[in-house]
């Protein structure tokens, strides 16, 4: 099958693929996937997962790999392991998957749109399915320290990319009526010197990174949220 991008991927190709190590988010999305992956192994070995939003399919042709049963949907991108589709109204049937990952999706809708997708997830689990998400903390600990010296919170990134950035507390509010949270990790706590850092040589900070996601992420100042919810 002839693999078929627009928007992002039109312009920068399958960059997830073939990460820059000079990405500025690159140490924070290397912890993101490691943590995902520790999820994914957790899961029954004959449990079928969607991938929402899932850009290139890079975990789905991973989990295909491991002989898992796994699909990608993606509005922006085409494969033999991703499905276009629009996660707020897919065209699977009701209780189709038992595990959906969500990484880093909801922050690119609208808030409307959010409360769509979440319904659409909930919609396409079967009882007691579990969802995977990550998501950025517009109220992060650089952010809130901004917000308290100059009156203005450090997103995460352009409003026209995140029009949908919100602080996690409100994603929260958003997820406990479809879903009991049963695990919360916090992924990267933006103390101001890290950041800085982490802005400016982000392929030396992986292994700071991994220090401070080990002692100090909080999961109300962190960058971004790891949840794993069950469907009520």
């Amino acid at each position: 099958m002839t693999t078929v991008r627009s928007s992002e991927y039109a312009e920068k190709g399958d960059y997830h693929r073939q990460l820059d190590k000079n990405w500025r988010f690159y140490p924070i999305y290397v912890a993101k996937m490691a943590r995902v992956r520790e999820q994914l192994a957790k899961l029954p070995s004959d449990a079928k997962i969607a991938d929402l939003g899932c850009g290139e399919g890079i975990l789905v042709e991973e989990l295909r790999g491991q002989g898992r049963d796994a699909i990608g949907i993606d509005l922006n991108y085409e494969s033999e392991a991703v499905i276009k589709d629009d996660i707020t109204q897919t065209q699977f049937e009701s209780e189709s998957f038992d595990a959906i990952l969500c990484l880093d999706v909801l922050e690119h809708l609208q808030f409307d749109d959010q409360v769509k997708a979440l319904g659409e997830i909930r919609r396409l689990l079967r009882p007691g399915g579990r969802l995977i998400a990550t998501l950025p903390n517009l109220a992060h600990f650089s952010s809130r320290f901004s917000f308290l010296l100059l009156g203005r919170l450090l997103r995460t990134s352009e409003v026209e990319r995140h029009p949908g950035d919100r602080p996690i507390a409100e994603y929260i509010d958003l997820i406990e009526p479809h879903f009991v949270i049963e695990h919360r990790k916090g992924i990267f706590p933006t103390f101001p010197l890290a950041l800085f850092l982490t802005v400016k040589i982000p392929s030396k900070m992986v292994g700071w990174h991994r220090f401070l996601n080990t002692f100090f992420a909080v999961p109300g100042w962190c960058f971004l949220n790891l949840l794993v919810c069950r469907k009520k």
